[in-house]
């Protein structure tokens, strides 16, 4: 029988629940200055909803925003989810037919964003049939639009003014658009019950604890920043300083400034700060961040946090996607099997199946699937998409695309993207592990492990990597690392420097576009080397 997630199950109850219990605490800053209570969090979002509802929101519709990352766009999140209508924050580096694609999709009436996103709207008038308003923030002069405009600073009302909507667990909540690597990005319908469940699962790993100083970078218009951290702090009350923007000079300021306990740091992060040089703000710092988590985590970065920073505890957020939240983890801490993600969680059950649905054994590789055991423990299906529904919901489980297994221990380890695993010599090659391998070079920023294609049965490996400032490395002196570090089944044929990867709206890199690409003018080729038939040294593994 499935379980209901433990706590509120709505946004606004959790939020009540909030203030409740420690009204007066600070539940928002922006790098360590501007607090807003819990109370004043709760006051404001209720004079936001009076206003919107003044403009004939109600349950159900669809609100679009495109908010930077700042305070206003959590109380404004919880605005629209106090009368039941639908959140669709919008990626702010979409433009073009990525952006009209998801305002038109999810039908939205109203149109909030910030004055310098004005213009990606307004030249996509012809596309978007729905929009009757857009509500402009921060506009210091008069925007030309398409349609009628509004102040932001004027929208919000007498708090006493919100209309009281009964919000149910099973109501629509947000719409959270994939990133569309291979098509059209899908807006994943996520109820109210979902939001409360995604965050449990967050906590567990995280140990979010009352009175935290949570330091978070992310974006809001992903679960991650908004669900993960922003809403944990609400139900755990815990404190969000918020960073606008990610920067690595200015991290151990921003952690001492903040007085932050707690930080979450994705990509490459972790490894930016664990290379730059040592500072005074960070000797100050050390043993101030009490838990650390992110990814990816390879050993040698781990060491780094702990011993030169002080962190007491280090670790993955686990394994989840925005359908299905975080379904296996660790707490942040525990003793982690390196490689791997972590356990199963409870309120999931997760299996490794084969492509003809068989459940792989301990060690083998096959497609990660999930279900729940808790109500409200996934998404609700793609937005107008029933036929992209069906496919990932076949024979009663999500399949989610990712390849994986499970050791005899029953710790998960993440193989690759389904659709980017590598084979070559009759070897499989995971595309995450070769990315991490070759990102140890410390002259590399930032590195894509893809297929192009060859003359022969098999694709060709190719590393298409991004110098890190002020760093110089050739193709052949990579090469030559290759050969003495990577199995000799995975070492990659082709090698070429680019300024920057293509990536998409949502900063996930378009291998699709590299795999294309192909072999261009700019690309070292091995063969043509005479590191052709370079023997591996002696001692070294294959």
């Amino acid at each position: 029988m499935l379980r209901y997630p433990k706590g509120p199950i709505t946004v606004p109850a959790s939020m009540a629940h909030a203030v409740a219990n420690w009204p007066d605490e600070v539940f928002l800053q922006t790098m360590g200055e501007n607090p807003v209570t819990f109370a004043e969090a709760d006051r404001a979002s209720d004079a936001l909803a009076a206003g919107l509802a003044a403009l004939g929101v109600i349950k159900g519709d669809r609100v679009c925003t495109l908010m930077d990352t700042h305070a206003e766009a959590v109380v404004l999140w919880l605005a629209i989810l106090k009368l039941g209508a639908v959140s669709a924050p919008i990626n702010t580096s979409y433009l073009g037919e990525f952006l009209r694609h998801q305002v038109a999709d999810c039908g939205a009436r109203v149109v909030i964003a910030e004055s310098h996103y004005v213009d990606r709207v307004a030249a996509l008038a012809g596309g978007l049939p729905d929009v009757g308003l857009l509500v402009v923030r921060g506009a210091e002069v008069p925007v030309t639009a398409p349609w009628p405009t509004m102040d932001y600073s004027t929208l919000a009302r007498d708090p006493a003014e919100r209309p009281q909507v009964e919000v149910l667990p099973a109501d629509l909540a947000m719409l959270i658009y994939t990133s569309g690597t291979t098509g059209p990005s899908k807006g994943c319908m996520l109820s109210q019950g979902y939001m409360c469940q995604h965050a449990n699962t967050m906590i567990r790993g995280h140990d979010m604890q009352r009175g935290d100083v949570v330091w978070m970078p992310l974006p809001l218009f992903h679960l991650t920043g908004l669900v993960g951290l922003v809403f944990n702090a609400v139900r755990q009350g815990a404190t969000i300083d918020i960073i606008p923007r990610f920067s690595v000079s200015n991290f151990w300021n921003e952690i001492e400034k903040s007085k932050a306990t707690m930080a979450l740091l994705m990509g490459s992060m972790l490894a930016l700060v664990a290379r730059a040089p040592e500072c005074e703000a960070e000797k100050r710092c050390f043993g101030q961040l009490e838990k650390v988590i992110g990814a990816p985590l390879p050993e040698d970065v781990k060491t780094v946090w702990q011993q030169r920073f002080g962190v007491k505890r280090i670790g993955s957020p686990g394994y989840g996607q925005t359908e299905c939240a975080i379904a296996v983890a660790l707490k942040v801490g525990e003793p982690q099997k390196p490689g791997t993600t972590g356990k199963r969680y409870e309120d999931y059950d997760v299996r490794i199946l084969d492509d003809n649905g068989e459940e792989c054994p301990p060690n083998v590789t096959g497609e990660i699937c999930i279900r729940p055991n808790v109500v409200h423990g996934m998404f609700d299906g793609y937005w107008n998409q029933p036929e992209q529904t069906v496919r990932i919901w076949r024979d009663l489980w999500l399949h989610t695309g990712d390849l994986g297994q499970f050791d005899d221990d029953g710790n998960m380890i993440f193989v690759d993207r389904k659709k980017d695993y590598l084979r070559k010599g009759g070897e499989n090659i995971s595309s995450t592990e070769m990315d991490m391998a070759f990102m140890k070079r410390p002259e590399i920023q930032d590195v894509c492990i893809h297929a192009v294609p060859s003359e022969l049965a098999e694709d060709e490996v190719k590393v298409t990597y991004v110098l890190s400032e002020g760093m110089e490395l050739d193709e052949r002196t990579l090469c030559a690392w290759a050969i003495e570090n990577i199995p000799a089944f995975a070492v990659p044929r082709y090698y070429e420097r680019v300024a920057d990867l293509p990536r998409t709206p949502n900063g996930k890199v378009r291998k699709i576009e590299l795999r294309e690409a192909g072999i261009t003018d700019a690309t070292w080729d091995r063969q043509a080397s005479d590191l052709a038939k370079k023997p591996r040294r002696a001692g070294v593994a294959a």
